[in-house]
């Protein structure tokens, strides 16, 4: 006998959301903090060293860590969930790699053009991240989509990613790269949970209960190396000099013109 659509996502209560809101918002402002920080330095080297704490911090916190806390409150009545240990670590990988192309696309000089094709990527990256971490869950049964969510759910990453890089990189006020943090933290929960609306489960009790590990299994180490590597970014952007301040600050005031002329 098979059942359908007999899933939780908030088993362990409302609190998660927050939670994984919280660690989104997080690696997001201090992800963006380093790509701003990127486009003044003169070193090819240490661009691409504050573009890869960027990458580490939006795709491995901001999407891929978030994504795993929210998985907490997953369940499906009749069936136990595991997961499968290579895809989640393919999940992460292509979340910081697609975000780490995504930053390099949008290069030092920003126009509304890489602009936009960098906030593709990266709201894509957001989604392939999402897509391949479900297919690391494993359950008593089949798994399918409705693809109208699907397409809802890439558009809702896209378009508040290309915002949050806006935001950072355009009007570059520091309290705006707060609101971008917000603004990329609700895109990447709000996918989240439009990409899991999407999903579709079949129960099959008879199944044979599927090998892998449980959430619980590997999300303390991992949020614990998660921690660890936000040590890094923060303590590089606790530690820029005046001169390197003051960079930003002449930076904020030419970028914004070339942006709108190009616009």
């Amino acid at each position: 006998m098979d059942h359908s659509h007999e899933m939780q996502h908030f088993s362990m209560g409302i609190w998660l959301v927050f939670l994984a809101y919280g660690v989104s918002v997080v690696g997001c402002v201090v992800g963006l903090a380093c790509t701003r920080q990127s486009a003044v330095v003169s070193s090819p080297r240490a661009r691409f060293g504050w573009l890869a704490m960027a990458a580490v911090s939006i795709g491995g916190i901001g999407i891929w860590l978030m994504h795993f806390i929210a998985m907490l409150g997953f369940t499906v009545t009749g069936s136990v969930a595991r997961y499968d240990l290579l895809w989640t670590v393919v999940s992460a990988l292509l979340a910081i790699g697609a975000t780490l192309v995504g930053l390099l696309i949008i290069g030092r000089k920003v126009n509304i053009w890489t602009l936009l094709v960098g906030g593709v990527v990266m709201g894509i990256a957001v989604n392939v991240m999402h897509y391949t971490g479900m297919n690391a869950v494993r359950i008593q049964g089949a798994v399918s989509y409705d693809m109208t969510l699907v397409a809802v759910s890439v558009a809702i990453a896209v378009v508040a990613g290309t915002l949050s890089l806006w935001f950072t990189l355009v009007l570059q006020k520091p309290m705006l790269l707060l609101a971008a943090g917000l603004v990329m933290g609700v895109a990447v929960v709000g996918m989240h949970y439009t990409g899991m609306a999407a999903m579709r489960v079949t129960v099959d009790p008879d199944a044979p209960v599927p090998a892998g590990l449980e959430v619980f299994g590997f999300l303390f180490p991992v949020f614990v190396i998660g921690l660890l590597a936000l040590a890094a970014p923060i303590a590089a952007l606790f530690t820029l000099t005046d001169d390197e301040d003051d960079d930003i600050e002449s930076m904020q005031l030419d970028q914004p013109h070339a942006a709108s002329r190009v616009s």
